[in-house]
């Protein structure tokens, strides 16, 4: 909202000032102000003196017919009217014959006027007869206050009489309406009715009553008028207005709009209302061609969009005076979408000229719209005019960069951002209808003549001048020098600026050429063409430097209007049906671009430097963006790459890198970006979107863009995408950046080696290739250098029939290679008869390749046979050297029942399973039998086993069964047939099978051998069946023996409870503790007592049994039962300790077995018993460590000298005393663990260390012996060798080895298990007795031992004795293994390492 103009109360007079547009054409304002005085300005704020009056009072009446020719006034004082002709410029008073006042004029649409006066008389008054009409009759008695006609001239009076008369234009009465009250602002109308009807007939008067009611007057239902109240908070109606379908628009006094409806259901209700201005509404009106409204009320005027009245465009305020404590002047335009959003405020200031003691506010009394909307005048009380322009026609263009648009009604703005140059401003000569933009000129107009400014050289003397036309000046085209306007259907070339005289060049011509090619019907102009359509769809280059034509383009429709690009290469036409096409003057040709909008408006060009290839298409409604790519592996063609919206009545000037610069409805200019382009999103913007740009920025070619968006996307599929668009266009530096990110090696490495390709097509097909465009890939292999590869690609792809065609022209040598491809392909398919002829035909190989005829032969006889040629295809096959073949062709025959020719085949191959299986078939045993020794199918044996069972011979069909594996089978003949129970028991038990097992049990049992029967019951697991047996013939002990663990919990119970009832204590318990009864096992297990053969076998000695029974139940009641049997107290006799072990083992009570471990050990040790005590540390030690229980160190000691005593002898049956002697010397340093062998020991060690030089020892022992406790007990075999040793006193010695610690490395003695420097008591090794060294470690292979031992001495052991020392299991030599110094480290922090491994 812009102020144009405006005038203080000093012209008008103090007091409202009454004023109209003209009609129709908008160009000339009317104001009478309160001293009388009429005024015309222009639009502009123009006095126009041609007509200038002064009325003899107040003025009554003003009014423009519809065209705008004339204007009609009255005033109070004067019975007369004053009718000014604005075409002849000529005013005049005329008498209507009124002798009273005049207090109402209306025009009708025919030109007549309407004049009331004020004691109710009217006349009607032709205007173009200057006539008026015979007076009417008298239809009220009172002034009449308003007056309107219909669309179809009738004519409607409001009078103060309280009534509304209806006439026709010729006067006569048609009826009259009696109100309530006074009426005021009567309107003809349409009501909303339910059916839509194209009549412009006007249905409905309207009305307001008394100022308080609201009439509606249906003309075709008279009987039934509404009349309307509203809430009195809204105060008195003031003004109305009908718009769209039927809704009226109300102002009242309290300041408040309403909207209503007049549709019958919906009378009565308020569609919307708001309170617009705080006191009162004093205005309304209502401009048709821009479909807003202005209503006014205290001091301000709010313009409304109808087409949605909650939005407010503006508010404009006027203030007499400025008054800082109320603000400033302000136009303030609101979106009453959100109505607490104010748009803009603009300030307005009437100060100036006025009287400084006037009130701070201007009361608006009357506002005005010209019919085009683009202007609007605001009256106030004071007497002051102020004229606004609200809309400016959306006039621009843009030549490059820099954009020319209408700012003003006079004044046009040069803009041009991208070069950041300044704005300049160029007042124009007149209002103009065009403007065009050109390097150095604009040129702008209206009507025929256009007026050419210097745009680099504006205000200079020479900047403007003009220039007059024959015709209507449709458009204007300039460049450099030339500028060629489009009028009278021709478009006329000429120099700009002058009129040529000295030219050497021809300066003026009229297009078209030839009178033939039609009307002109758009024309462009670059810097060396002029180019034009016209009606016959010819589209016309001029080039102007020769000054002669030089390309004609005919297109099959009419072409409305072109867009070329700046050079004229490039140019987009629409042709009449309004489809777009581009057309390349260059190469001729033409490209459609595809899903254009509807309705086009214009095509724009991207003046980006390098973006020449993108242009813009656009309606009113969106804009499509599209790329124009010019080398790619297809022909030249558009993409589109996005569509952005367009906001109503933006009108698009210039693209520059993806901103459209719009000028705006208010005339400002507005920078739209694209959607297609990155500058249009945020950080916030969804992904799939911000993929779609980027490869919308691929088909521009914005390359390295389009990777930026990419590599911030960075999505591996997204680069592969972009990188087949990129090789699509064969740009292939910025194709290999996008492989690269993506990580497609093979497509890289391809894409490399199209780079020194310098024949362009075949570069084009090789990229097609790679993008699976195969048939366009062929399309340019064969128009390029080397068309060889169309026929390798169709090779590739295994496209046989496709390369046969090639091959024909390409390579008729390969005819025979490629037949023999198709036919396999054809084979493969099921197209045998196809197949044959090119197997055939590659039979006619041009070498004579041995391999291939063979192949090609193969394939003949295999298609022979399936089109029915057996004889030649079994000829073939059985000829042919292949093995294969023959399968394949007998496997054909076989499918066709052919099964004799079949199984000649299969043996004629050696395939004698298959050969066999089809004589079989054939029921040919005899060839079966002879192929039998081939035969490794048991299926086949199995047939011709039962064939040979059905003839009779039984022990050829064993042989066939055995061969098959049917061992049930050969178990059921030996029985029946055959009658060899020996070897049917010889097969039960190699094969472990149950139903020869249930088949021999049923054979004993006819032979009353009850035991073995039970046997094979047994192992056929038909236990039931085995309990009765045994229980009928009293065999149930055998059947318990039998049992084992293989039977379930109720074969169980009913064996216990047998024995149960036979009072056999020991089975009985036995059979309930399987059976999980533990304590009914308890109760029987409790009265045994385990003889001495029972002691020796765990499943027969009560005592373990009960142990396990009371392990698994986990009952502390048994377990007490238990302990006190072994004690004792049920028998009197306490049970040997090693049962009490044994249970704190089950209940895996560790500690009070290990302690129970120790005494055993020690009393056996004590007896003498060896290798018992050693077994049982060696097993408590086992699983103590299974368990991660610490073991006790008097544990590991005594298993330590245990083992050291039971070593000595492995080593002297090895020879190796020395070891021996070390050993003995450190059993005999703890000689009282071994008191029952005391002597035997100490002479052991006297002479094993004197044989093995350990003298000195050999003393000290030999000392010990002769004590007096000692000396009779020393066996007279070595008494006196004893003796002689200590009487020689020789005590020499070997020192012992020494080897590092493998906790700390120090050195120490071999034999020493204790290291002198750590304290660590050393592991020591199982096969010497020494300590362990990690260099040498190894350890025992079996899970319950791991002991170590020196992997050296270990395997020289093993060469002795296969078994472990420690747990005496065998053990494989080359399953021992190094251990690493890892693993010797692991061991080492182990807990049992605190006394060994």
């Amino acid at each position: 909202m812009k102020k144009l103009f405006w005038h203080s109360e000093k012209l008008f007079g103090s007091g409202p000032v009454n004023f109209e547009w003209q009609r129709s054409k908008g160009n000339l304002i009317v104001t009478a102000g309160s001293n009388g005085h009429v005024n015309c300005f222009s639009r502009h704020g123009d006095a126009n003196y041609d007509f200038a009056t002064k009325l003899s009072g107040r003025c009554t009446g003003m009014a423009w017919d519809d065209d705008g020719d004339y204007l009609a006034l009255s005033a109070d004082q004067n019975s007369k009217i004053t009718l000014w002709d604005t075409t002849l410029n000529r005013s005049e008073d005329l008498d209507v014959g009124f002798k009273e006042s005049i207090c109402c004029l209306a025009w009708s649409p025919s030109k007549l006027i309407a004049i009331g006066s004020s004691k109710g008389n009217f006349q009607i008054y032709n205007v173009k007869r200057r006539s008026k009409l015979p007076a009417a009759i008298a239809k009220h008695s009172k002034k009449i206050t308003c007056a309107t006609w219909s669309t179809d001239d009738r004519l409607a009076l409001g009078s103060d009489d309280k009534s509304i008369s209806i006439s026709d234009s010729k006067g006569d009465y048609i009826s009259q309406i009696a109100l309530r009250d006074i009426p005021s602002d009567i309107k003809f109308a349409n009501m909303k009715t339910e059916e839509r009807t194209n009549t412009i007939q006007q249905n409905t008067i309207s009305a307001i009553i008394g100022k308080e009611t609201f009439l509606l007057f249906d003309l075709t239902n008279p009987d039934n008028p509404v009349e309307l109240a509203f809430q009195k908070k809204y105060g008195k109606l003031v003004d109305y207005h009908w718009y769209g379908d039927g809704y009226v628009l109300i102002g009242f006094s309290n300041g408040y709009i309403i909207v209503i409806s007049t549709h019958s259901k919906e009378i009565g209700q308020e569609m919307y209302q708001t309170r617009s201005h705080r006191s009162l509404v004093s205005c309304i009106d209502k401009c048709h061609n821009v479909f807003k409204v202005a209503i006014a009320g205290d001091n301000s005027v709010k313009v409304i969009d109808l087409n949605d009245v909650k939005e407010t465009e503006c508010i404009v305020t006027i203030l007499k005076k400025l008054d800082k404590r109320s603000g400033d002047n302000s136009v303030k335009v609101i979106d009453l979408n959100d109505v607490k959003e104010t748009e803009c405020i603009v300030t307005i200031d009437e100060e100036k000229g006025s009287d400084r003691g006037a009130a701070s506010t201007a009361e608006i009394s009357r506002v005005r719209w010209s019919d085009d909307g683009q202007l609007l005048a605001i009256g106030t009380k004071s007497g002051s005019l102020h004229v606004f322009l609200a809309k400016l026609p959306s006039l621009g263009d843009s030549f490059g960069t820099r954009i020319a648009l209408l700012s003003s009604l006079l004044e046009v703005s040069l803009i041009n951002n991208v070069m950041q140059e300044p704005r300049v401003s160029i007042r124009l000569e007149v209002e103009p209808n065009f403007i065009f933009l050109g390097p150095y000129y604009m040129a702008t107009g209206m009507n025929n003549r256009v007026y050419f400014y210097e745009i680099l050289n504006p205000g200079g003397d020479i900047g403007v001048f003009d220039r007059e036309y024959a015709g209507t000046v449709k458009a204007v085209c300039l460049n450099e020098r030339y500028v060629a306007v489009l009028h009278s259907n021709k478009v006329q070339l000429q120099l700009i600026g002058t009129d040529g005289a000295e030219q050497e060049h021809q300066t003026s011509e009229m297009f078209p050429l030839n009178n033939s090619d039609g009307h002109v019907k758009h024309a462009a102009l670059t810097t060396d063409f002029l180019i034009y359509c016209t009606s016959n769809g010819n589209l016309h280059y001029f080039y102007i430097d020769d000054w002669t034509e030089v390309g004609t383009f005919q297109h099959n429709k009419p072409i409305k209007t072109i867009y070329p690009d700046f050079v004229g290469t490039s140019l987009i036409f629409i042709d009449e049906t309004g489809h777009p096409f581009l057309y390349n003057s260059f190469q001729e040709t033409v490209v459609d671009i595809p899903d254009p909008p509807k309705s086009i408006a214009t095509c724009l060009w991207d003046n980006y430097d390098t973006d020449k290839r993108v242009f813009v298409i656009c309606n009113d409604k969106v804009i499509s963006t599209y790329a124009y790519i010019k080398h790619s592996i297809r022909d030249m063609h558009c993409v589109r790459c996005g569509v952005t919206k367009l906001q109503y009545g933006y009108h698009p000037l210039m693209l520059y890198n993806g901103v459209l610069s719009c000028q705006a409805p208010s005339g400002m200019l507005v920078d739209v970006p694209l959607e297609s382009h990155p500058i249009f999103y945020d950080d916030s913007t969804d992904i799939s979107k911000l993929k779609e740009v980027t490869l919308g920025l691929v088909n521009m070619q914005k390359y390295r863009m389009a990777f930026q968006m990419c590599k911030s996307i960075n999505d591996p599929d997204l680069f592969e995408e972009c990188g087949k668009k990129t090789l699509s266009h064969l740009a292939l530096e910025d194709c290999m950046q996008y492989f690269r990110e993506a990580g497609d090696v093979a497509m890289l490495m391809s894409i490399a080696q199209l780079q020194n390709c310098e024949d362009k097509r075949l570069m084009s097909g090789h990229a097609a290739c790679f993008l699976n465009e195969f048939d366009l890939a062929q399309e340019h292999y064969l128009a390029s250098s080397k068309p060889k590869c169309a026929l390798e690609m169709r090779k590739d792809l295994l496209e046989w029939e496709t390369a046969l065609t090639l091959a024909q022209t390409l390579a008729p040598q390969d005819i025979p290679y490629i037949s023999k491809q198709y036919a396999d392909q054809l084979e493969f398919v099921g197209d045998y008869m196809g197949a044959l002829a090119s197997y055939e035909a590659g039979l006619k190989s041009a070498d004579g390749s041995g391999e291939h005829e063979a192949a090609c032969a193969a394939g003949v006889a295999r298609c022979a046979l399936r089109v029915g040629d057996i004889k030649r295809g079994v000829g073939i096959a059985y000829n042919h050297p292949s093995r294969q073949l023959k399968k394949e062709c007998a496997a054909i025959l076989e499918s066709m029942k052919q099964l004799v020719e079949s199984a000649q085949l299969y043996e004629k191959a050696a395939f004698y399973d298959r050969a066999a299986a089809v004589y079989i078939k054939c029921k040919n045993w005899s060839k079966v039998g002879e192929l039998l020794p081939h035969i490794t199918s048991t299926k086949i044996h199995l047939q011709y086993g039962k064939a040979k069972e059905q003839e009779g011979k039984y022990r050829e069909a064993v042989q066939a069964y055995t061969a098959a594996k049917d061992f049930d089978s050969v178990i059921r003949v030996n029985l029946d047939y055959i009658h060899n129970p020996e070897e049917a028991i010889r097969v039960v038990r190699e094969t472990n099978s149950i139903d020869g097992a249930k088949m021999v049990a049923k054979f004993f049992v006819g032979l009353s051998d009850i035991e073995t029967a039970l046997q094979f019951l047994v192992m056929s697991k038909c236990h039931d069946q085995a309990f009765q047996l045994a229980r009928d013939h009293h065999h149930m002990t055998s059947y318990a023996s039998l049992i084992g663990d293989d039977a379930n919990d109720d074969d169980y119970i009913s064996v216990a409870v047998h024995f149960e009832k036979e009072k056999n204590h020991l089975l009985a318990g036995k059979f309930f503790y399987k059976c999980r009864q533990y304590q009914r096992s308890m109760k029987h297990l409790l009265r045994c007592t385990p003889t001495p053969e029972q002691e020796n076998d765990p499943e027969m000695n009560s005592i373990l049994i009960a142990i396990k029974a009371v392990g698994e139940a986990n009952d502390d009641l048994l377990t007490h039962q238990l302990i006190e049997y072994l004690m004792g107290e049920y028998d009197g006799g306490a049970k040997d300790a090693r049962y009490l072990f044994k249970l704190y083992m089950a209940l895996h009570r560790y500690q009070e077995a290990a302690r129970t471990a120790i005494i055993i050990a020690r009393e056996e040790q004590q007896a003498g018993n060896y290798r018992i005590a050693h077994d049982v540390l060696f097993g408590m030690f086992s699983d103590l460590r299974t368990n991660n229980i610490k073991i006790p160190q008097e544990m590991t000691k005594n298993l330590m000298l245990l083992h050291s005593y039971l070593l000595v002898r492995l080593h002297n049956k090895r020879g190796d005393h020395l070891k021996a002697a070390r050993l003995l010397v450190r059993v005999a340093s703890n000689i009282s663990k071994f008191p029952q062998h005391v002597v035997a020991i100490l002479t052991s060690t006297v002479v094993e260390c004197y044989r093995s030089g350990l003298k000195g020892s050999a003393f000290d022992y030999a000392s010990m012996l002769l004590r007096p406790e000692y000396h009779n007990k020393i066996d007279s075999k070595y008494k006196s060798r004893v003796e002689h040793i200590v009487k020689k006193r020789d005590r020499a010695e070997i020192d012992d080895h020494v080897s590092p610690c493998p906790y700390c490395n120090f050195e120490l003695p071999n034999y020493d298990l204790v290291c002198s420097e750590c304290k660590n008591t050393l592991p020591y090794c199982i096969v010497t007795g020494m300590h362990m060294v990690k260099e040498d470690w190894t350890c025992c292979t079996h899970e319950n031992c791991q002991f170590p031992g020196l992997l050296s001495e270990f395997q020289n052991c093993l060469e002795v004795d296969q078994s472990c020392p420690m747990c005496q299991q065998k053990i494989v030599p080359h399953d021992l293994r190094k251990y690493s110094d890892d693993e010797v480290r692991k061991l080492l922090a182990m807990p049992e390492n605190d006394n060994t491994l």
